[in-house]
C-alpha cells in the first residue's frame, strides 16, 4: 500500500509532461471510476447517495476534485520527491484541524510534534520559496485537503461503506472534469511513457489502491492501516531519485526525518483511562 500510494507523484510528473492538468486528472479519475463503479452499483448505493449527498460532495471536493488538480499543477514546477515530502505534512495539518473543530486535546508531546513537523516543512520549502512559491502553496493546500477529507468521512460518512462511497465520489469528480478535459484534449497521441503513466495512475494508484486499502483496513483495522502515511513520502523520495534522477541532499533527508517525527508525535492518541487493572495490561 505504501508503494502504491508512494509512486503517484512520480507518475504524475511523467504524465504532466504530455497532457494538460485537466486531462491528466480526468483520465485518472475516469479509469478508477470505471473499475470501481460496477462493483458498487446497488439499491443501497442509491439510498446512500440520497441520504448522504452533502457529505459525499464535500469528501469528493477535498479528497479528489481540488486536491488532485492542485497536486498535478504543482508538479509542473516541483520535483516529484519534494512534492511527496511536502504532502507528508498532512497528518500535522489534520491534528491542528481536528483540535480546532472540537477534536482531541493537544498535549505537550503532540504540540512538540507539530513544532518539529512544521520546522521540517520550513526547512524543505525554504530554499525554494523564491522560485516556486505558488507551487509550494498548492502542495500545502493539497495536504490541507487530505486532512479535511478524513474529518468529513469520520463525522458525516462514518456509517457509509467505503467502496460505494469511493466509487460515487470518483464518478462525480469525473463528471466535473469531463468538460475541461475535452477542452484541453491533446491534438496528437501522447508518448507511450505518458500513456503508461496515465493508465497506472487510474488502475493501480486509484482503483486497485482503494480496493487494497479497504482489504488492509479489514485485516488490521483503520488505526494500524494509517501507518502507510509515514512510509509513502519515503517511497516518493526514492522513486523520484532513482527513476527521474532528482537530487537527494542531506537537507532533504533531514527535512524528511523532521516531518515524519513530527507527524508521528502530532497524531499520537492518548491511551484511554482503564476501568480495571486488567484493562491497562492489554497491548
Amino acid at each position: 500500500m505504501s508503494v502504491i500510494w508512494g509512486i503517484p507523484y512520480l507518475l504524475i510528473k511523467i504524465a504532466v509532461e504530455g497532457v494538460s492538468v485537466p486531462v491528466l486528472v480526468f483520465a485518472r479519475i475516469a479509469i478508477g471510476a470505471a473499475v470501481l463503479l460496477p462493483l458498487a452499483l446497488s439499491r443501497q448505493t442509491l439510498v446512500m447517495i440520497r441520504t448522504h449527498w452533502a457529505g459525499l460532495l464535500g469528501f469528493a471536493f477535498f479528497e479528489i476534485i481540488a486536491a488532485w488538480y492542485l497536486l498535478t499543477d504543482a508538479e509542473r514546477h516541483l520535483t516529484s520527491s519534494m512534492t511527496g515530502l511536502l504532502i507528508a505534512a498532512s497528518p500535522i495539518v489534520a491534528a491542528v484541524l481536528d483540535r480546532c473543530t472540537g477534536g482531541e486535546h493537544l498535549g505537550p508531546k503532540r504540540i512538540a510534534g507539530l513544532a518539529i513537523g512544521i520546522s521540517g516543512v520550513a526547512a524543505l520549502a525554504g530554499p525554494h520559496i523564491g522560485g516556486t512559491p505558488l507551487a509550494i502553496t498548492e502542495v500545502l493546500l493539497v495536504a490541507t485537503c487530505y486532512a479535511i477529507a478524513p474529518l468529513i468521512a469520520a463525522r458525516r460518512l462514518a456509517d457509509v461503506p467505503t467502496l460505494p462511497m469511493t466509487a460515487v465520489c470518483l464518478t462525480f469528480a469525473a463528471a466535473v472534469y469531463a468538460a475541461p478535459a475535452v477542452k484541453t484534449w491533446p491534438t496528437s497521441l501522447p508518448s507511450t511513457r505518458v500513456l503508461v503513466a496515465l493508465l497506472a495512475l487510474g488502475v493501480l494508484c486509484t482503483a486497485v489502491a482503494f480496493l487494497v486499502f479497504f482489504a488492509l483496513i479489514r485485516e488490521v483495522g483503520p488505526a494500524r492501516a494509517l501507518v502507510i502515511t509515514y512510509i509513502n513520502p519515503v517511497v516518493a523520495l526514492f522513486a523520484g531519485v532513482l527513476v527521474l534522477d532528482e537530487p537527494l541532499t542531506v537537507g532533504t533527508l533531514v527535512s524528511l526525518t523532521l516531518i515524519l517525527i513530527g507527524s508521528v508525535l502530532a497524531t499520537r492518541r492518548a491511551a484511554p483511562p482503564s476501568a480495571a487493572p486488567a484493562e491497562a495490561e492489554r497491548p
